[in-house]
Order: structure tokens, then sequence, then C-alpha cells
């Protein structure tokens, strides 16, 4: 179900992953949108400011700070905006924390442009279908501790340290493929 047609389609971008933000960008342009792409947190607050979007689509984790301050800020600006958080931190948590800011939706990278697409543009009222294959419990805790190693710039203590693990369960979880 798709939520009736906006005559407003201008679009905020806001990921500090130039390439992405790029690519991104040209893919909604094709499907209608007039986007704008910024790359911090203080730019996509001055975008708010000064002419705040129909949508946008925020990373929650920026170079600068929080897009959730970015999220918050647009609900004030423009409280009918559909903004949407991305992270390659799916909790539930953030989750919860993005909607209670005013987030739209909250979507887990990767993302392709079609299921933003499909999100800026949802019926609030239609609850999304079940993924055929969702991911396991065990994959999602496999990824998010790739994701913390990766940002320790792959250094065993200090990523055991910031996920309260013994070094060696860490290395033995490490030198396992990922789950399915």
């Amino acid at each position: 179900m798709v939520a009736p047609d906006f005559p407003d389609r201008s679009l905020l971008l806001v990921d500090d992953d130039k390439a992405f933000l790029q690519r991104l960008g040209r893919a909604m342009e094709a499907r209608g949108y007039t986007v704008t792409t910024v790359d911090t947190v203080a730019e996509g607050l001055a975008q708010v400011e000064g002419s705040p979007p129909a949508f946008a689509v925020i990373d929650m984790k920026l170079s600068d700070g929080s897009g959730l301050d970015v999220i918050s800020r647009l609900k004030v600006k423009r409280p009918d905006a559909r903004g949407i958080v991305l992270t390659g931190y799916g909790n539930i948590a953030t989750a919860v924390t993005a909607v209670k800011l005013g987030a739209f939706d909250y979507i887990a990278k990767p993302a392709d442009a079609d299921d933003i697409h499909a999100a800026l543009m949802a019926d609030p009222s239609h609850k999304p279908e079940l993924p055929e294959n969702p991911m396991s419990a065990d994959r999602v805790r496999w990824e998010h501790i790739q994701r913390v190693y990766e940002l320790c710039g792959r250094n065993v203590s200090e990523t055991a340290r910031r996920l309260a693990m013994h070094r060696r369960t860490l290395q033995r979880i490490l030198a396992k493929r990922a789950p399915r």
C-alpha cells in the first residue's frame, strides 16, 4: 500500500559515506525527488533551518554527531515531514529512540533506493510484511561484533573491552564463519 502522491518531493540526504550519498542521491532523483545531499549533522541542521524538506533520509552515526539531532529538528520545523533513519547499528533501543524523536521509519544498512523510496511513500496504517528469510539472532550478533571490530581498527583487545567480552572468547568468534 502506498500513501497518496506528495506534491512537495524535496528530500534531504545526510550521510558521511560520500560514495553511498552520491549513489543514493542520483537514484532518488530518478524517482522524482528534488535532492539535497550533505555529509554532516551541522550541514543537515543548516538545511533544515533554511528550507525544511518534505522527506529526509539520515544516517544515525555521523562524523560530527548523531543524525537523530537532525530528525528531531526537522520535526520541529516541519511536523508533516517524513524522516527515515539509516544505521549500521540495527537494535531496538535506537529504533525506539529514532521514532520517539520523530522518525517515520528506521532502516538498517545496507538499504537500497527501492527500500528507501517504499518506506518514504508507505501508508502509515499498512503493516510491513514479515521478511521471508529474516536474519537469525546469531547472525545479528555476529554482524554487530564484526562492526565493532572494524571500528576498533581490527584490534581484538579493544573490541573485547568495548563489548565487555573476554578476549579469547572474541578470538574464537572471529575465527568462525558467519552464521546463517
